[in-house]
């Protein structure tokens, strides 16, 4: 737990406050980042979660489908998370990128929700996808 608290502190440190607009993904969806979870470790050990506002992915009414999605995803691994990771002190062994139609806690059963969540591996300037 030691060397995660210094880890989050740098990763929230380099993030964009909630609520910054303006992030480019390949669908060209509107995508608001919401939020970093740190304290949560995942199977493989120190997991960098990261939340994001789509809601274009919406069940009903929404515009863009798994597939896109998921090159959303890709792409804010590669372009937005990779990029707050620290150079030195812990890496995360996992990130998960997390779209959602609207703001969900974190843990918590949303049924109404459109959730889509992927996880992938850090290698150097790229994520490589790691199914669930």
């Amino acid at each position: 737990m030691r060397l995660v608290l210094p880890f989050a502190a740098l990763v929230l440190a380099a993030a964009p406050a909630p609520g910054r607009d303006g992030l480019a993904v390949p669908s060209g969806q509107p995508i608001r980042y919401l939020d970093t979870i740190h304290d949560a470790a995942g199977p493989a050990g120190l997991t960098l979660r990261l939340r994001f506002l789509a809601p274009e992915i919406a069940r009903e009414g929404g515009s863009i489908d798994p597939e896109a999605a998921f090159a959303d995803m890709q792409a804010l691994c590669e372009d937005f998370a990779l990029a707050r990771i620290p150079a030195t002190g812990p890496r995360p062994a996992q990130i998960v990128i997390t779209l959602m139609d609207r703001e969900v806690a974190f843990g918590a059963p949303a049924p109404e929700a459109t959730q889509f969540f992927e996880a992938f591996l850090p290698d150097g300037g790229a994520c490589i996808w790691e199914p669930f």
